[in-house]
């Protein structure tokens, strides 16, 4: 077995490194950027008197990063070659986002708004495998030059990680001499809506409440009659772009449909394993990343004439925080090369475990890396002028998206248990839970 990464992959870390600092190191520093980013960071980032909202520097500031590294060939690395991507597997993303997120904030990587120089965009990949050649000519292109914003209309006030239980309909119905559906419905966590183009709603067009069969996705246009972003939902880190929006008796042509009719959850299922390794992979950088600044801290620091890195008090709870780092960092790379070697139903079938236990083991240990940080910078680790507070903000909510914690360790004990997975043949006519 051979555990070094490969020396090409190498070779594109350095190269990343040196392009972040000959382009985006000096325009984080251009300008006053460098508020978005230090003790400032919040207030810089947040239109306090309009919603809470992202400032519109803020969000310009981002898009011009990834422009420039668009033009440097880096933000589409993940991406198919058909779109001037570059196919990137797995094992390299999940490399690649645990050196960015381990340099800590920056416009590098900035996972508040889920903004990196090396991009992950699910839409893409939803649109190739489901999307008709018509939806692919507008979308595609349109997402990757800015002219086209698609967010996420799955979770409900009522219903979050069973989403068979939505209470959104849309039903039949011909305007004006066209065939298309009527949608009625409200939904929570629409992220994206204030700039959003349109938002891939899903909505119950046929069966009974709990079915997986029956839920259909639709591309809306966030300006269609009847959308209305009710409000916006202030969270833990600021600003928000997360809305509470309603959709009363909206209506699109039969040319929205997104997927396979009442096949539309297997399109919210579609990129969620590339996503959750992505995700621990950067959490895994974060956690490292508090870890070894509060290893320098505590060396420098000396309080009653020594060293606070000579007391076990301090080195103890690193000890522990190093340790898991260094095991979890080796799943989550076997994990996503293991991905690499199997087609997506297969990931669901073989490993969608190992994938749940990363995601979520990383999603917790960064948490508690930024609040050991903290504690061993006193109270200049809660103060602002230091990141980690920042750090668990933010990676705090990564504890419940994308798959809450709790339904993550559900998946596992599935598979471990046999009741999903390739050990439910072993426990075939055992008793089966109510």
């Amino acid at each position: 077995m051979d555990f070094a990464l490969p020396n090409d992959l190498v070779a594109y870390l350095a190269e990343l490194d040196g392009f972040i600092e000959a382009e985006i190191k000096p325009l984080q520093a251009q300008d006053d950027n460098e508020r978005f980013f230090d003790h400032r960071r919040e207030n810089a980032r947040t239109d306090w008197d309009n919603g809470g909202l992202p400032r519109h520097d803020w969000e310009q500031l981002l898009w011009e990063a990834k422009r420039r590294a668009d033009k440097a060939g880096h933000y589409r690395f993940s991406m198919p070659s058909d779109v001037g991507g570059k196919d990137g597997s797995n094992l390299w993303m999940a490399v690649i986002r645990e050196h960015l997120a381990a340099k800590g904030l920056g416009l590098h990587n900035d996972l508040q708004n889920e903004h990196s120089i090396v991009g992950n965009n699910p839409f893409i990949l939803m649109f190739r495998d489901f999307g008709t050649a018509a939806q692919q000519a507008e979308f595609v292109d349109g997402m990757l030059n800015g002219e086209r914003i698609i967010t996420f209309g799955l979770t409900e006030a009522d219903h979050g990680s069973d989403a068979t239980h939505m209470e959104t309909r849309a039903a039949p119905e011909m305007r004006d001499g066209v065939p298309g559906w009527r949608i009625d419905g409200e939904k929570m966590w629409t992220t994206g809506m204030h700039v959003a183009t349109h938002c891939a709603l899903f909505a119950r067009v046929s069966g009974k409440d709990g079915d997986a069969a029956g839920i259909s996705c639709f591309l809306v246009p966030a300006d269609a009659p009847g959308v209305t972003i009710e409000e916006y939902l202030w969270t833990f880190n600021m600003p928000t772009d997360h809305p509470r929006v309603s959709f009363r008796q909206v209506w699109v042509p039969d040319s929205a449909l997104f997927g396979p009719p009442g096949g539309g959850l297997a399109l919210a299922q579609h990129f969620v394993h590339e996503n959750r390794i992505r995700q621990a992979a950067s959490s895994l950088g974060a956690a490292t990343y508090c870890i070894e600044e509060s290893v320098k801290y505590a060396r420098s620091r000396k309080p009653f004439g020594k060293a606070l890195a000579e007391n076990q008090a301090i080195q103890f709870p690193l000890v522990e925080l190093a340790t898991q780092c260094e095991m979890l960092r080796l799943l989550i790379r076997k994990t996503a090369w293991e991905m690499d070697q199997m087609s997506k139903p297969e990931v669901e079938k073989r490993l969608s475990d190992k994938v749940s236990m990363c995601n979520y083991w990383a999603n917790r240990l960064v948490c508690e890396a930024a609040d050991r940080a903290m504690q061993v910078h006193g109270a200049m680790g809660y103060s602002r002028h230091k990141p980690f507070e920042h750090i668990y903000r933010h990676h705090r909510r990564y504890r419940i998206t994308e798959g809450s914690e709790e339904i993550q360790m559900r998946k596992v004990a599935a598979w471990l248990f046999g009741y999903l997975g390739p050990k439910r043949e072993q426990y075939r006519g055992s008793e089966q839970p109510q």
